[in-house]
């Protein structure tokens, strides 16, 4: 699926700043991490997520990004924070991605697979079925997300490629800058991308002129 726009997400909210930083830049979808088994600062907890949820206008996708494994607990805290889609960011099977579509409710469900080697191709060919979108990110030991590194691209063009067979989109994320944004769109042909530590100030927070730079660099990259 290669879109005439790509749409972009932030990811990392964690204050009404950050938000409104990412609503402003014009992104079409803000993410709100909680529940998570890994590192990560920008962690929410149920009620902090769900007031920021709750301030984010129409018209702006509201993403749950979440490390939890089960089903019920994952659908639970969607429920609680009061999402418009789920990215089943966590080390799951595809039948863990199935039964979140399940239970769903209509809404959305992002599957991540972590782009660590050829083998990435197999496993978003595995969820794919089971889900409304396949994110392709960065990890380490550590992190499942903001890893602030990129992945090898040539792979991620590859699952692309295998995706339209699923008429699945993809969505590209992992160490995206406002710099590097435009050559990842041009090798990879995202149906979206998404940013988190890259348009970050040094201590976290969100860069409002960063964020400008990166909605702005990813739309313009294709013709």
């Amino acid at each position: 699926m290669r879109p005439s726009t790509v749409r972009t997400k932030i990811c990392g909210i964690r204050s009404e700043a950050d938000l409104r930083a990412a609503v402003a830049a014009g992104a079409d979808a803000v993410g709100f991490i909680s529940g998570v088994t890994h590192v990560s600062e920008d962690a929410l907890d149920r009620r902090r997520a769900a007031t920021l949820a709750a301030a984010t206008p129409p018209f702006v996708t509201r993403v749950l990004v979440t490390h939890l494994e089960d089903p019920a607990a994952i659908i639970a805290l969607a429920d609680r924070v009061g999402v418009d889609a789920i990215q089943v960011h966590g080390l799951v099977s595809a039948d863990v991605v199935a039964r979140v579509h399940e239970r769903a409710a209509g809404r959305p469900v992002l599957a991540a697979v972590h782009v660590t080697g050829p083998e990435a191709v197999g496993a978003a060919r595995a969820v794919a079925p089971y889900c409304d979108a396949v994110l392709l990110d960065s990890r380490t030991p550590d992190r499942l997300g903001g890893t602030g590194r990129a992945h090898d691209w040539s792979i991620s063009a590859t699952i692309v490629g295998t995706m339209a067979e699923f008429d699945r989109p993809v969505v590209l994320a992992g160490g995206l800058t406002p710099a590097t944004v435009a050559a990842a769109v041009g090798q990879v042909h995202p149906y979206a991308v998404d940013v988190n530590s890259g348009v970050e100030y040094p201590g976290g927070d969100k860069d409002p002129a960063a964020c400008d730079a990166f909605v702005a660099a990813a739309r313009s990259a294709l013709p």
